[in-house]
This record gives structure tokens, C-alpha cells and sequence, in this order.
């Protein structure tokens, strides 16, 4: 039987050993590059966004948005959240305290990994889609086991190996349309690597063919289909 890291005095010790004062400062500055060259164009400054395991926030405190929500079981999350941000200290496959069709995007990065099996996962994009608006979006960043078989176990805490396109058929037999599919996208991690530029993020966002020698994670954009005769 799949288990996963439930505890959540047990999530802040292993995030508080893995993640120290500098490298959480390089993470806020790589994603705040993410977010200006590419994830703010994706996300209308009116909508409102829920940072699926939202760790310490590097997404949803820097994105341009209307109304900021995050859920993560870690109790350091609320200390690290900007006071305008919502948190939902939960488990995911749990039922969301959401009403339906509330959410325009919902956006996860590094996340579904550690969920501990695909029933987890079902679980959560079926609260994924009951909570998204009709158009409304999921985008989901994570590493791809099939470009990183080995290092993709370093972590304590991964247990369900995904590729892009294992997760976009779990979407689609969910009820979700898949709009984009990236096999390799950023790389894996930046855990104990070198901290480079954050200009260099943005440089490698746009020459994609960087993304081919250096990409491990995917990228997988799906949507809530809109009901019929319903306008965009």
C-alpha cells in the first residue's frame, strides 16, 4: 500500500532542512523571473487563482491576480504567505471548502509527486474540476519520470512517478480538455545546484531549444470545458 508525508510537523521539518534562508530568497527570485516571462501572461489580474501545494508561497505571492488562495498541509506555508493570501490547510483529496465553479486557475508546481498514489490524485483534479469555472484552467509543472528516472527518487517525499502524458490522460478522464503539453520544460531542481542569475531564467525561457538539453520537468496546461450553448 502507497503511503505518503501526512504529519505536518514532519512537512516543516523536511522542507526547513531541504530549503535554508538563502536558497528560499533564490527560489522567490527565480520564480518572480517564471512569473514575468511567462505565467503572468497567462493569469487575468482579476482571477482568482488557488496555489495547489503552495509550499512558501514563491507563486502566489509575486502573481498579479484578484484573489490569491493556497493550500498546502505544512503549517510554515501561513507564516510565509503574503496577509492577503487564503490558505487552506488540508489534504487535497479531501473535499475542497470551495463552491463550485469559483476558481479561474489553479496552478501546481513540484506538487503531484508526492501524493501517494493515482486515487490521491484522481481525487484532487475531481475537486480541481468541480471548483474551476467553466474555461477556467489547471496548470501544472512537475518532473518528468521519463526524463530523470534515477534522480527523480532523491527526494524523501516523491512517491507517484508521472510523465506529461500520464497526467494529461488522468485529466482527460477526469472531464478536463488538455490545451498544452510540454515533455521538457525547466529543469528538475534547484536544490544544491549553483545559484545562477535570475536573467538567465528568463533568458532560457525564451530559447526553447534549451529546454530539450536541459528541461526535466513538464509542462501540462488543461481546461474545464465550458456547458453548451455557454458563451466564452
Amino acid at each position: 500500500m502507497s503511503t505518503s508525508i501526512k504529519e505536518p510537523t514532519e512537512l516543516e521539518r523536511i522542507y526547513a532542512n531541504r530549503f535554508g534562508p538563502g536558497e528560499l530568497e533564490y527560489r522567490r527570485l527565480i520564480w518572480k523571473a517564471l512569473i514575468d516571462g511567462l505565467f503572468q501572461r497567462m493569469v487575468p489580474e482579476s482571477a482568482t487563482v488557488l496555489d495547489l501545494g503552495c509550499g512558501y508561497g514563491e507563486f502566489i505571492n509575486q502573481i498579479a491576480c484578484g484573489t490569491r488562495l493556497a493550500m498546502d498541509l505544512n503549517p510554515a506555508a501561513r507564516e510565509a504567505l503574503r496577509p492577503d493570501v487564503r490558505l487552506f490547510q488540508q489534504d487535497c483529496s479531501t473535499k475542497w471548502e470551495l463552491p463550485d465553479d469559483s476558481l479561474d486557475l489553479v496552478f501546481t508546481s513540484n506538487f503531484f509527486e508526492h501524493l501517494p498514489d493515482k486515487q490521491a490524485l484522481k481525487l484532487t483534479l475531481q475537486e480541481t474540476l468541480r471548483c474551476l469555472r467553466p474555461g477556467g484552467r489547471l496548470i501544472a509543472v512537475g518532473p518528468n519520470i521519463k526524463c530523470l528516472p534515477g534522480k527523480y527518487w532523491d527526494f524523501w517525499d516523491h512517491f507517484l512517478p508521472l510523465t506529461e502524458r500520464s497526467l494529461a490522460e488522468g485529466l482527460v478522464n477526469q472531464g478536463f480538455e488538455v490545451i498544452r503539453m510540454i515533455d521538457r520544460f525547466l529543469p528538475y531542481t534547484t536544490v544544491g545546484w549553483r545559484q545562477y542569475p535570475a536573467a538567465l531564467v528568463r533568458l532560457y525561457l525564451h530559447f526553447k531549444p534549451a529546454w530539450r538539453v536541459f528541461g526535466g520537468q513538464f509542462l501540462v496546461i488543461a481546461r474545464k470545458p465550458r456547458r453548451p450553448g455557454e458563451s466564452p
